[in-house]
Order: structure tokens, then sequence, then C-alpha cells
């Protein structure tokens, strides 16, 4: 039995909510959202509540059940607010700018990476300290860039340098220990 996926959703005004079946829409000051939830999970609208029940109990749905709720409730969060992500860049020498929708990174290597953002994510980068912020409406799509932009070049455990999530705490080695 899932506490999270039990608990209703709220929709807020200026939200407006459709339910065709399995396919669900949000539409909100910042835009519009769907998706299509899996065919063993039930999504009811009432007065503004938006409910996601388990009919057929089994392991699949209940595994499922809460994913589905917190998913239908990220639309809604996403639609009225927006999620963000902020990268820190460490390292001697290292630059990041923006050329149109390209954010070319100078991060150690022999040539610039560039890494071209879908129009659908803002992003914006400050010099000192060197971060790079990341707003999107969709969740998945904003922390999925963030990830890709992360993987260009790793927090390395022995000087931190690298490209980091701005919480993240990276582990330090310590180096060779001299005689």
């Amino acid at each position: 039995m899932s506490r999270i996926g039990k608990k209703p959703i709220p929709i807020p005004s200026g939200v407006t909510v459709k339910v065709a079946g399995q396919r669900v829409v949000a539409k909100g000051p910042k835009g519009q959202l769907e998706w299509t939830c899996v065919p063993e999970m039930k999504v009811d609208l009432k007065d503004n509540v938006l409910t996601v029940g388990n009919p057929h109990v089994t392991k699949r749905t209940n595994s499922l059940w809460g994913t589905t709720r917190t998913v239908l409730n990220n639309l809604i969060v996403g639609v009225t607010e927006g999620f963000s992500r902020v990268l820190q860049v460490e390292g001697t020498g290292y630059r990041a700018e923006l050329k149109g929708k390209t954010l070319v990174l100078n991060v150690g290597f022999d040539h610039d990476v560039e890494y071209t953002v879908p129009k659908e994510i803002e992003i914006s980068v400050t010099p000192r300290p060197l971060k790079i912020f990341l707003k999107g409406i969709d969740k998945q799509q904003v922390g999925q860039i963030a990830a890709e932009i992360r993987a260009l070049k790793k927090p390395e455990p022995y000087h931190g340098k690298g490209i980091r999530y701005e919480d993240e705490q990276v582990r330090r080695k310590t180096g060779k220990s001299g005689a």
C-alpha cells in the first residue's frame, strides 16, 4: 500500500487539468505538459483534486502507484512554478559561456566542448563563481540536461575539479604521501 500514491493532488487556480483515459494534460501559466499513465492505474479528477487509484493490486501496480502520483504532481508544479538545477564549475582556467543556445565549455581539454541546449530549457551562466543555471517546466528534462552537462567533465576526487551539482559533496581522496 503506497502512502504517497494515496495522497490527493490539489490543483491550484490558474491550472487546468484534463484527463482522457490514461492521458493527463496540464496547462498553466508556464506552459503545457502531458503524460500518459500506465494502463493499470486509474486517474480521477473531481472538484479540482487529482487522485490516483490502484484498482488491480499486484506487485507491479504497487510499485507504480507512488511513482504515478509523483509524476502527475511534477506536471502541476512544473506548469505553475517550474524546476531548476544549478551546476558549479570548479577548476583553474575552466570557463563557460553561452553562444545563443549553445553552451561552450573550456574544462581542461585541448578543445572547447559545445553542448546545444534544447529550446524548452532556459540557461544562464554567471562568471564568478562560475555557475550554470538551468530552468524549465519538465523536471525530468531539466535533470537529464544537467546530468549530461555534468558528464562532460565529472568532478575528480583528488583536486575536486570538474562540473558538479551545487549541493553535491565530492568525496576527496588523499594523494600520494611523500617520504
